[in-house]
């Protein structure tokens, strides 16, 4: 199965992940909620993102320890970069997370049937960045807090 093309005019956001089983998401962003860069792969999807995007923070892990989905919105600040040979690219962002209680659970969001198509709900093992149609960035703009 392909990978779908990303079209610049149809992106309504980027969505990065982090894997909250893998590394203590809670106790990182109790210390700094402020995420100024991340890994991305290499590749088409890393060479369009641009400062201005918009960008979502999604927590992954297994699902019966935390509330994983939506931890954080916020903008690309740059274009992706390589790092030192043999490392990840990262982006530049102002990725504010969310406090605890405004974080959009992955249930609530699997449950809107205009997100059941959201890439990160048919690949969640790929690899960042992911992204969301404006379609879907609109809908899911609608369960967060005002």
């Amino acid at each position: 199965m392909s990978e779908p093309r990303v079209r610049l005019d149809d992106l309504g956001a980027w969505l990065i992940k982090g894997n909250a089983d893998l590394v203590d998401l809670t106790a990182r962003f109790a210390r700094d909620p402020q995420v100024t860069s991340w890994c991305v792969r290499p590749g088409y999807r890393a060479r369009l993102m641009s400062a201005g995007q918009a960008i979502v923070f999604w927590a992954s892990g297994s699902r019966c320890r935390l509330p994983y989905g939506l931890w954080g919105i916020g903008r690309v600040t740059g274009p992706a970069e390589p790092g030192p040979p043999g490392q990840q690219w990262s982006v530049p962002l102002d990725l504010p997370i969310l406090a605890e209680q405004d974080r959009v659970p992955r249930r609530r969001l699997r449950a809107d049937e205009r997100l059941a198509a959201l890439e990160v709900f048919r690949q969640p093992q790929a690899a960042n960045p992911s992204y969301l149609t404006v379609a879907q960035f609109a809908a899911l703009r609608t369960h967060l807090p005002t």
